[in-house]
């Protein structure tokens, strides 16, 4: 039997040697986080036809996938923070913010198990962009060049914790390797907020391309797990720490930027093939899995335990008090006009019917000015949104028509200080309802309730700080920069 399963997996990963061991015996459940970098909520599993993702799709089938799974912040470094930490990321100093110094007073899970006796490794990208407080420390544990080298690592039976990191699909794109991967631009899915063009369907294909590179790492290390008998005794769980990174998506508090795809497979505990429509965060990995593995969870850990879904059997929502969930953002990049070295906070409460934003400068621009040449980095250029074909296209096209300057509006142009949407009516999230007079006692009771739950959480912004309790800390990255630029 085990060289069939050898014969077959050779097959599927013909680069991949997988020498076929003996199991090991079964103890503590061992980790694998598969994390992302940039990906939304594209993936078979979510009904994206066009995605090639068979491995995520395959944890769908055997696991349990979450409809409803949202990053605290749709940032790489705060939402990377709040995972580790199991805190919401503007609890974590100056660490709420992009390009930023990662603070010794703040513990990961990875340490918490290493502690514990746990074999803890990542590969690629894990927290950041930034540094940490003390040089050299591992939050996410030592480095290895790819999941197979760390298993080769560790004593056999020594449970593991493991961050699969990636760099897909972040930008810059290789343009064109959508379609020349074979994906028919013609069915591409456009957002709504996008014209759909072919520049726009193939930037959309060229990021599918990067997923589904993304998708076979995990298949590898899958195939890897399974060589050693040890998938079943695995916790794999497959996300990525915010949305696609396009306009009106990363640094943006809507879906597009917020959702992220997420699964859980766990033999024996998770009932394979059920769908969960509660609200979770992010944050709520790291008391998941030290529950999960018998530890204490710490008492400054925000985060909520997933084990009572993952071990129910049923679908659908299964917890009525997960029935909405929080977002934010601090600084992304400092991509306002000089000198102002600012970035753009608000904070979200979404719900099942409604998404309220609360922006606090709404006199910013939500990401970034244009003005290059009077920028306060250099240089930057709507700072907030990675370069990109789709973001250069808005931008050169947005007095073409009235439904390109819609467009350019929708992902650049200045935001009122409260946005309401009626997902009923608007599930893409384009029409600010929040002026009308018809949904007026709906914007006062989300309002309230946003208030609550940032009071609730220890928001600093909900107890009198703001910009200047976020933004003293100093940024340690640049910015995308306008084409052409050269510098002053």
């Amino acid at each position: 039997m085990r060289l069939v399963i050898w014969f077959l997996l050779t097959l599927i990963f013909p680069g991949v040697i997988l020498p076929v061991q003996a199991a090991e015996p079964a103890g503590r459940p061992n980790i694998l986080f598969a994390i992302a970098d940039d990906w939304g909520r594209h993936a078979g599993a979510y009904g994206t036809p066009e995605a090639r993702t068979p491995n995520f799709d395959r944890l769908a089938r055997e696991g349990v996938l979450f409809d409803r799974a949202y990053c605290t912040s749709p940032s790489c470094t705060p939402s990377r923070g709040a995972i580790l930490t199991g805190q919401w990321h503007w609890r974590l100093e100056g660490a709420a913010n992009l390009h930023c110094v990662f603070p010794n007073k703040f513990r990961t899970f990875p340490e918490i198990l290493a502690a514990e006796g746990y074999a803890c490794g990542l590969t690629s990208k894990g927290w950041g962009p930034g540094k940490t407080e003390t040089p050299g420390r591992e939050l996410a544990g030592p480095r290895f060049p790819d999941f197979e080298a760390f298993l080769k690592s560790r004593n056999p039976g020594q449970p593991f914790c493991f961050w699969l990191g990636s760099v897909d699909p972040h930008r810059p794109f290789d343009e064109g390797t959508g379609k020349q991967a074979g994906y028919d631009l013609d069915k591409i899915q456009v957002p709504a907020a996008f014209p759909e063009v072919e520049r726009v369907r193939s930037d959309i294909a060229d990021y599918l391309f990067e997923v589904e590179r993304f998708d076979r790492t995990v298949g590898r290390a899958l195939a890897a797990l399974e060589a050693i008998g040890q998938l079943d005794q695995t916790i794999v769980i497959m996300t990525s720490d915010h949305g696609m990174a396009f306009p009106r998506g990363k640094s943006n508090l809507y879906d597009l930027g917020t959702n992220v795809p997420f699964v859980v497979r766990w033999p024996g505990v998770v009932s394979p093939g059920r769908t969960s429509s509660d609200f979770i965060s992010l944050q709520d990995v790291a008391p998941t899995l030290l529950e999960a593995v018998g530890g204490d969870v710490p008492a400054d850990m925000t985060g909520r335990s997933l084990m009572p879904l993952l071990q129910s059997d049923k679908s659908g929502a299964i917890d009525p008090t997960r029935d909405s969930v929080l977002v934010g953002k601090e600084r992304h990049v400092p991509s306002q006009p000089a000198p102002d070295l600012g970035g753009y906070p608000s904070r979200a409460l979404r719900t099942g019917r409604y998404l309220y934003v609360r922006n606090y400068r709404p006199d910013r621009w939500p990401n970034g000015t244009g003005d290059f040449e009077n920028s306060a980095v250099p240089g930057v250029w709507y700072g907030d949104t990675d370069n990109g074909a789709t973001k250069t296209y808005l931008i050169q096209n947005r007095d073409r028509d009235a439904a390109h300057r819609q467009a350019y509006d929708l992902a650049f142009a200045k935001r009122p200080a409260e946005e309401l949407y009626i997902l009923e009516n608007d599930p893409e999230q384009m029409t600010n309802v929040a002026s009308e007079p018809q949904y007026a006692e709906v914007k006062r009771q989300l309002a309230e309730q946003l208030a609550q739950q940032l009071e609730a959480s220890g928001d600093p912004r909900s107890h009198g700080a703001g910009d200047d309790f976020f933004e003293k800390y100093p940024y340690l990255g640049d910015g995308p920069k306008a084409p052409g630029w050269k510098g002053k």
